[in-house]
């Protein structure tokens, strides 16, 4: 009986509690990485979880590719590979913390495209689309309507969107 509460207590925080989206914004005048770090332990439903906005400089930034094996039940391959990007102490490699860019996307793609904006600007590039709001979520998906919305610290989202 313990395992089952544990189980659906586990199984609804997974779904509502992240939040809609971990957006991460990237300050080229400011040479800084700003993201919307969601964290969690999945062995402790009981614990809160939440999001902990951080700032890092671009020159402890590095990007690494993972890529993970499995087989379903039925035999079935299944391949997952994304991108995280990893904060180094400065003058080290030691890595202090990590976020996702990308899972089953553009991966080095992204990558290539946001070290080019940061090391040369927007001129380098081509135009990106229109800004995407991280709140909007489709009407179909009840768990990301639940979960918690994007909201950055006062603080924290002038300091993203400004120049010094």
């Amino acid at each position: 009986m313990a395992a089952a509460i544990w189980t659906i207590t586990l199984g609804l925080r997974m779904d509502i509690s992240p939040p809609r989206d971990e957006p991460i914004r990237f300050n080229r005048a400011r040479q800084r990485i700003y993201a919307y770090n969601f964290n969690y332990r999945w062995w402790n439903p009981f614990e809160r979880w939440r999001v902990i906005p951080v700032a890092y400089d671009w020159s402890q930034v590095r990007a690494e590719r993972w890529k993970k094996r499995g087989a379903t039940a039925q035999g079935a391959l299944i391949i997952k590979w994304g991108v995280v990007l990893s904060i180094v102490e400065p003058g080290t490699n030691k890595v202090i913390d990590r976020f996702p860019l990308s899972t089953m996307g553009a991966d080095e793609f992204a990558w290539a495209y946001i070290c080019t904006y940061m090391q040369q600007g927007p001129s380098a590039l081509p135009p990106p689309g229109p800004p995407r709001d991280h709140n909007n979520v489709p009407w179909y998906n009840l768990a990301l309507r639940l979960a918690p919305k994007v909201k950055w610290p006062a603080d924290m989202d002038r300091e993203s969107r400004t120049a010094p």
